[in-house]
């Protein structure tokens, strides 16, 4: 598959796959940030994708930057009719201010093929072993 790619920054980097059979590509930020304890920053890719028509890119967190320094994405999701820039959405869980420099690797996005579904009103639904159980039914 390919998917079209205009840098709309002379920083921008294009997307690469850090080691053969990963599933998400590496997203790069084109500017510095300083994102504050509980503060939410949108870090810009300087990048546009043309995402084939029946796939969506979905960005998620790089493992490393949740793990060790409690950043996490938020929103995520980059439909295929979508020609903006991409951006992602950075949360500091943590109390102290996480630099993010020119160049970093912030988020990884896959593309995925998604299902387009058509939704039947009825009455009732069938039943299932686990019926209406949710939210953390079976326990620790």
């Amino acid at each position: 598959m390919i998917v079209k790619i205009k840098r709309i920054s002379p920083d921008a980097q294009i997307p690469s796959y850090a080691k053969e059979g990963d599933a998400g590509f590496d997203l790069n930020s084109v500017e510095d940030y300083v994102i504050k304890p509980f503060e939410k920053v949108i870090v810009k890719t300087g990048l546009q994708m043309e995402i084939p028509k029946g796939y969506v890119g979905l960005i998620w967190d790089r493992s490393g930057l949740a793990t060790k320094n409690s950043l996490h994405r938020l929103a995520g999701v980059v439909d295929s009719s979508y020609r903006g820039e991409v951006g992602v959405v950075l949360f500091n869980l943590k109390n102290i201010e996480y630099k993010v420099n020119k160049g970093d690797r912030i988020a990884q996005m896959l593309i995925q093929s998604v299902e387009r579904v058509e939704f039947e009103e009825v009455s009732e639904l069938e039943e299932t072993v686990r019926g209406e159980g949710g939210f953390g039914h079976t326990g620790k």
